[in-house]
């Protein structure tokens, strides 16, 4: 019945959702092309260099058909914080939805925040912040280790470089309000949002990307503790449901990793 139902369901977006039908498109058209490789797309009005492009495909799905990001805002100009902006995709997401959004816009990564930088010249949005900078609890720089896609970490070991930081705390204790707080910052999300914790009663909205990594302690419980005492309600979803978790302990898709949540957090 759950195969009938899938198929129906795809067959209903296919016929009603042109991001779905858009979604299609980019994985037929780049789906199979070589890992890691720099390409020049174009997608609904947009046109941006990838630095890989089955991962840009995947944010696509997330943000345009899932509608990960999507909030209510009771003002034309609503603030986000994206925190991970990788080559650009969320915002120029954001600005989709919301064209006179004010965008703070970090990533930590100096090879994707020149992409970053460059698509969105290249797209006519000039009027975001870009910090090329770590989300981190301090400013005093950090170890970084470049994957040249999307999962560049504190934690990887591959082509360490150190990056400069940036406290998150004292960037959200600049701001009036926070419509949207996103943070995509590959395992550091535990000691930011926990440093954030006395700061977090201005912000509405908050996208938490969890990672769990294998030999490292598991901090999902910290998160919730740090939202739940700022009156926040949450919802947590996978979208890489384990089968026989007591025998797989690994993660398909990130192999370093045993788990990877989505955690949605919201004011009521």
């Amino acid at each position: 019945m759950k195969i009938l139902n899938d198929k129906f369901h795809n067959l209903n977006l296919v016929l009603t959702s042109r991001y779905y039908r858009e979604f299609l498109k980019l994985l037929f058209t780049y789906g199979k092309v070589k890992r890691n490789e720099r390409k020049t797309i174009k997608y609904l009005n947009h046109k941006i260099t990838v630095s890989d492009c089955l991962s840009f495909i995947f944010q696509f799905k997330e943000m345009y058909v899932k509608g990960y990001y999507e909030f209510n805002s009771e003002c034309k100009a609503p603030v986000i914080f994206d925190c991970g902006s990788n080559i650009g995709v969320s915002v120029l997401f954001f600005k989709d939805k919301y064209p006179d959004a004010i965008i703070k816009a970090f990533e930590a990564d100096p090879n994707i925040s020149e992409l970053l930088n460059k698509n969105l010249t290249t797209n006519s949005v000039n009027d975001v912040e870009v910090i090329s900078k770590a989300v981190w609890v301090n400013n005093e720089g950090i170890e970084f280790g470049l994957e040249g896609a999307d999962a560049s970490s504190i934690f990887s070991n591959n082509k360490k470089i150190r990056v400069p930081s940036i406290r998150l705390k004292d960037e959200i204790e600049m701001e009036g309000k926070i419509d949207l707080l996103k943070l995509d910052i590959e395992g550091a999300e535990t000691e930011v949002i926990e440093d954030c914790k006395d700061s977090l009663g201005k912000i509405k909205n908050i996208f938490i990307e969890y990672h769990s990594f294998i030999g490292r302690d598991q901090n999902l419980d910290k998160i919730l503790t740090v939202l739940k005492t700022n009156n926040f309600r949450y919802f947590i979803k996978t979208d890489e449901p384990r089968e026989r978790p007591f025998i797989n302990h690994k993660s398909k898709i990130s192999p370093d990793m045993d788990l990877q949540l989505n955690i949605f957090a919201y004011r009521l």
